[in-house]
This record gives structure tokens, C-alpha cells and sequence, in this order.
């Protein structure tokens, strides 16, 4: 069961414990909630899946122009099978996406050094495009850290913990379309994985496909609501409390018709150590800068090399 919270509970300050705990159950449990009441205007969420079906419209000489492999920073368009989820078969994901990187100047010391995570964007030439994800990255990005001040109540830690973590973070925004399945026998939109980061927010616009994989249960079928979030654990978050919150296996089944989401895939900045959190025992995992964790995880999903 993946419950539905009601996050003006929190923000209006109605019923701050009982969401609290609410949400301590269910990071504990499933690793999974729908998240309804955050605040993010429907017409921006619409905003963002109208861009998303402008770019992956476009003929693919020019979402090759912006293709993810260009740059060592994983931003960009990458194509079809490009990415293997589940990195125990190798199978290739049947998906193309577009990711956007906390937006940095061209002459930032940091980008001019190369330093890993601290490039430019790519982008497409679409009208009202960079705006519209923008905006989109920001306002997602504030939700995650908003709840994040909910996840340190539930940790008996100080409501602003994490607040000085997400200033300039590894945070992605990533535009998922899935085709239409074809057929044929083993076809996979997004193989069995659990994502990597502190939170994700996703955004779906309805078509079944999402499936999650409790422990030691069978697979079930997440739920749309209209306009809601699905929120799961990310497995940094797993590690900063020393497994006491859990981050489930999830996986997109190749959809009957097309189908599009968004995922805000909320992580800390790139020099935070996550290390296990006051009071969550004698730690499992040895310290580790936030960059260094993402980085191993993303060496294991992509198929080509990413980089310029």
C-alpha cells in the first residue's frame, strides 16, 4: 500500500506531527508516498510536459545536437537504450530523456576548471524551453528541500538540518518519454533499479507503468492521483540514516500508449558528506562526499561513455 500525504498538513502547520510521522512510516515501509498539497502551480507542471513533448518531437538531428554524450556533466538528451537501470541483467532501457543540472555561468571558476557536475547546461532551440524547466527545477527543487525539513522532525534532528545542504547541489531534472511498446518479448521501459539521491519527486501524466517492489514483496502498481507527486526514499538518503529509512526497487513497464514524466531527483551539494546522521546508531557505510557517491552510481547505468 503507498499511502497519499497531504503536505499542507505540514506547511500550514494543521497537523505537523501527525504528517511527521506519517511520512517516518511510510520512508520506513514502502520507501514510496504520493505527495498532494505541495504548492507547484498545475500550469507549471503542464508547462513542462507541453516543453517535454516539444523536444522530444523535434527530428532527431537536432536532439543529437544536445546529446548527454557531448558533455561529461549529464546534460543533455540521451537517446534511446542509452541507459541500463538494472545493472544486474544489462538490459537497456526502452526510454529517451532530457536532464538539467543546477544552472551554472559559462565562466564560473568551477566550470572553467572542470570541476565534475559543474557544467552548462545544454538546450535546445525551443521556445520558452530553458525558461520553463527552469522554473520548474526551482520550484521542485524548494519542495524537496521544504520536505526535507520534515524528514529531520522525523529524524529528531533540528527542522533546518538540511537547510545549508541544497544551496548549489547535484539536484537533476530529468524529462522521460517512453514510446509505445512493440511487442517484443523482454521489452523494458526503465529496468528494476532504486535511484540514487536524497528524494525524487515525479511527475507522471497518468499512463500506467510505474511499478514498485516492497521488500520482500511481489511487484504492485503505483497509483496516479492528478497533480500529486510519487516521493521515494533515494538510496543517499538510505545511507545518511544508516538504513533506517528505505529506498525500494521500482521499475516502467513499456507502456500500451506513449507515455511522459518528470522526475526532480533532489541531491545535496557536491561536498556534503553523508555520513550516518546523529542518533541513527554505529554507522553501516564509511563517509562520503555527496559527488563521489553519485558519481559510482552513475558509472554503472550508461551504456556509451558520457563525455565531451
Amino acid at each position: 500500500m503507498i499511502p497519499v500525504l497531504d503536505f499542507n498538513r505540514f506547511s500550514s502547520g494543521t497537523d505537523r506531527d501527525g504528517f511527521v510521522a506519517d511520512l517516518g512510516a511510510a520512508a520506513r515501509g514502502p520507501g514510496f508516498f504520493l505527495l498532494t498539497g505541495h504548492g507547484i502551480d498545475p500550469a507549471l507542471q503542464a508547462g513542462v510536459l507541453a516543453q517535454a513533448d516539444a523536444f522530444f518531437g523535434l527530428p532527431l538531428a537536432e536532439k543529437e545536437k544536445v546529446s548527454i554524450l557531448k558533455t561529461p556533466h549529464y546534460r543533455g538528451w540521451a537517446h534511446d537504450g542509452l541507459e541500463s537501470l538494472d545493472e544486474t541483467s544489462g538490459q537497456k532501457d526502452r526510454k529517451e530523456s532530457f536532464n538539467i543540472g543546477y544552472d551554472m555561468d559559462p565562466v564560473d571558476p568551477r566550470v572553467l576548471a572542470g570541476e565534475p557536475f559543474r557544467g552548462v547546461n545544454q538546450w535546445p532551440e525551443l521556445p520558452g524551453f530553458r525558461d520553463t524547466m527552469l522554473a520548474y527545477y526551482d520550484a521542485a527543487l524548494a519542495l524537496g528541500v521544504r520536505l526535507c525539513r520534515a524528514i529531520a522532525l522525523d529524524l529528531s534532528l533540528p527542522e533546518d538540518h538540511f537547510d545549508t545542504m541544497f544551496h548549489e547541489p547535484l539536484a537533476a531534472l530529468r524529462v522521460l518519454h517512453y514510446p509505445p511498446a512493440t511487442g517484443a518479448a523482454g521489452e523494458i521501459g526503465a529496468g528494476a533499479h532504486s535511484d540514487y539521491g536524497v528524494v525524487t519527486l515525479l511527475l507522471t501524466d497518468g499512463e500506467p507503468g510505474l511499478q514498485v517492489q516492497p521488500r520482500g514483496g511481489d511487484w504492485i502498481d503505483v497509483p496516479h492521483v492528478q497533480g500529486a507527486y510519487v516521493v521515494n526514499i533515494g538510496d543517499c538518503l538510505m545511507r545518511w540514516t544508516n538504513d533506517i529509512y528505505v529506498s525500494t526497487p521500482h521499475r516502467v513497464l513499456r507502456p500500451k500508449r506513449q507515455r511522459r514524466s518528470v522526475a526532480m531527483f533532489v541531491e545535496a551539494n557536491p561536498d556534503v558528506i553523508v555520513a550516518a546522521l546523529p542518533g541513527t546508531g554505529a554507522p553501516k557505510y564509511a563517509p562520503i562526499r555527496a559527488a563521489d557517491y553519485l558519481q559510482s552510481r552513475l558509472d554503472a547505468t550508461y551504456t556509451e561513455t558520457v563525455g565531451g
